[in-house]
């Protein structure tokens, strides 16, 4: 079973870049309560969680051939662990709208990654030069030249590659997975399934490797602390329930009608909303470099994946 057919796939994609533009609040407000570790663990475990019961309510099944789950667990290392884990220690360092703008290089790097994994795939002019322009937007958000206004800029280096992330993964995904596609919650149930086998022992090496009492205790992080607690749990919970399990339904619901690189264009939503909510709601600020930067990369990635024009039929 899928989320209901007879809403378009368009609707889902909105919902989609509400979903994932909030989450970026979510996650610097989860940081009042728990670690990075365990928040993109909690996160993870949850959404697996809700799949795999709303899977089993509906009649459906997981993946049973070992080719099947060996590209999952590639592809989970890219669309959870890594990225999920890293948006959130950057967030411990950069603001949730400038996290929420790293975000917008997904669909850039998707394009360099099919380049290497879609052997039909073929980089125009127009392509390349977006890339390259795109790169430069991000170096204008990162403001290299200006020490003292800049973002810190280990935390949006960490960002701009979990963005990455996205790109490498759904690519990997439409390469190896497209056809081992069961439909309905088969697959993202799988995928969360994978992503939790990968945190589980994370978290744990983390846990041994430091003086917090249990895996599950909480560990505000300084500079966080303006949140109350309850309030960073309850984010906690809504970024893995709502903000991946529910998510992720809806990015394959998207992915399977509209196709994979269509469903990267979220991204162009997902920052403007995370810059919206961080903003307005959290106080944060953004400079005169970023929003040009944001602005530039935006336009290069609608360049990137836009579909080119069809010759126009000739008089006769």
């Amino acid at each position: 079973m899928s989320t209901d057919q007879r809403i378009p796939w368009q609707a889902k994609f909105l919902a989609l870049a509400l979903i994932w533009g909030s989450s970026f609040l979510f996650m610097k407000v989860s940081l009042a309560a728990l670690h990075p570790i365990q928040i993109a663990t909690a996160r993870i475990l949850a959404a697996a969680l809700i799949l795999v019961l709303l899977l089993r309510m509906t009649g459906g099944r997981l993946p049973r051939e070992r080719r099947v789950w060996g590209h999952l667990a590639v592809s989970s290392v890219f669309l959870t662990a890594l990225p999920f884990t890293g948006f959130v220690v950057g967030e411990t360092r950069v603001a949730s709208a400038i996290a929420g703008i790293g975000n917008a290089t997904t669909p850039i790097a998707a394009v360099l990654f099919a380049i290497v994994l879609l052997p039909a795939e073929r980089l125009t002019g127009a392509n390349l030069a977006a890339v390259l322009i795109g790169f430069l937007g991000v170096i204008i958000i990162a403001e290299p030249w200006n020490t003292a206004g800049r973002p810190d800029p280990l935390g949006f280096l960490i960002v701009v590659l979990s963005g990455a992330c996205y790109g490498l993964g759904w690519t990997y995904n439409r390469r190896y997975l497209a056809h081992a596609d069961l439909g309905g919650l088969s697959q993202p149930a799988a995928l969360l399934l994978c992503g939790s086998a990968l945190m589980v022992p994370v978290i744990l090496i983390w846990w041994l490797s430091s003086d917090v009492a249990t895996p599950w205790s909480l560990v505000p992080h300084e500079g966080h602390t303006q949140y109350p607690i309850w309030l960073g749990l309850v984010c906690v919970a809504l970024l893995g329930f709502v903000g991946t399990g529910i998510a992720y339904m809806l990015q394959f619901d998207v992915v399977r009608a509209a196709g994979a690189v269509a469903s990267t264009t979220v991204t162009y939503l997902i920052p403007v909303v995370s810059v919206v909510l961080g903003v307005f709601v959290l106080g944060e600020h953004l400079g005169a470099a970023q929003l040009l930067g944001f602005a530039v990369v935006l336009a290069c990635a609608y360049v990137i994946n836009a579909k080119p024009r069809k010759p126009k039929a000739a008089m006769a």
